[in-house]
């Protein structure tokens, strides 16, 4: 498992992540087996969000419950969660007022003292950074958010942030996977008439990541589009699985890790969030996490993803 330095932070993180917002219904077993595995392969960095379950703070309680961490175990993990997403709605709340409601009741839920990270979760249109600065000083000065991020931002977003928040802005989890990447895609065809590829829709989120030290969190890797299903095996991608296929049996791994690869192997040093709750599927997929795609392969696979590769 490949590790590295999370900017702005003393974290060492792995570059695959673990999501929990599907272990609401998992038994106690189950979720300790899907935790352990990933703790075997190297992924010892879990993300949450307090929407995620049946109720509010439905994974974050049943993570805890099941894990039930001593202190010693709780420091050897990173604990990441995401707030800003209200419900009965839903509707979004970057209020300070919400922002410290919810993270106390994370806390609650978790059963710990503090979060390695906390994000803000999907943009708030009706934001206001003073507040969002006045809730990260008060949780950070309490010892209660050692450091924060955000979800799905824009560059121009997270300025505005910038402009008022003293912490670093660490993270922006953002969905990306070889058949939903834009925001890859459009700079490799910048410019060119005609080609929707080349319409920027994201205002160059991945160079102003690598310019103010954010890392990007890519959350569905395997999805096709936005929640339509995966890509991979699926009939409609025969050209991309065929080069999948290939890959992987030239490198002795599943598909999965090829995919996770394809993220992995870009140097804007990103981390991919996993969504599975099979444990063969996390195995499979760590493998990824610096499997040495050549260029080559790196923009076959982008192009059997049918974006144009000048």
């Amino acid at each position: 498992m490949r590790t590295f330095t999370l900017p702005g932070t003393e974290i060492t993180a792995p570059n695959v992540v673990l999501g929990l917002m599907r272990i609401q219904d998992k038994s106690d077993d189950e979720v300790r087996t899907l935790v352990r595995t990933a703790r075997d392969a190297g992924i010892d960095f879990f993300d949450h969000a307090d929407v995620y379950g049946s109720s509010t703070h439905g994974c974050e309680r049943r993570f805890a419950e099941a894990m039930r961490l001593t202190p010693s175990e709780r420091e050897q993990i990173t604990l990441q969660t995401k707030t800003g997403i209200r419900h009965p709605g839903p509707y979004f709340d970057f209020s300070a007022e919400h922002i410290v409601e919810s993270v106390e009741e994370s806390l609650a839920a978790l059963g710990t003292d503090y979060l390695d990270i906390l994000l803000l979760h999907r943009p708030d249109a009706l934001v206001e950074p003073e507040e969002v600065a006045d809730a990260f000083d008060r949780l950070h000065e309490a010892g209660k958010v050692r450091s924060f991020g955000v979800s799905n931002h824009t560059p121009r977003q997270i300025d505005l942030l910038k402009k008022h928040v003293r912490q670093p802005i660490v993270a922006n989890q953002v969905q990306l996977s070889i058949t939903h990447a834009p925001l890859i895609a459009q700079g490799v065809a910048a410019n060119m008439q005609g080609l929707d590829q080349s319409i920027s829709r994201d205002d160059g989120l991945v160079d102003h990541a690598r310019l103010h030290d954010i890392t990007l969190q890519a959350w569905s890797p395997f999805q096709a589009g936005f929640f339509d299903g995966p890509f991979l095996a699926s009939e409609k991608y025969p050209e991309l699985n065929a080069v999948l296929d290939r890959l992987a049996q030239q490198y002795d791994v599943t598909t999965t890790a090829i995919a996770v690869a394809w993220i992995t192997r870009h140097p804007a040093n990103m981390q991919v969030v996993l969504g599975t709750t099979t444990p063969q599927r996390v195995t499979d997929s760590a493998a990824g996490s610096d499997l040495p795609l050549t260029r080559a392969e790196w923009y076959e696979i982008l192009r059997a993803a049918g974006y144009t590769v000048p």
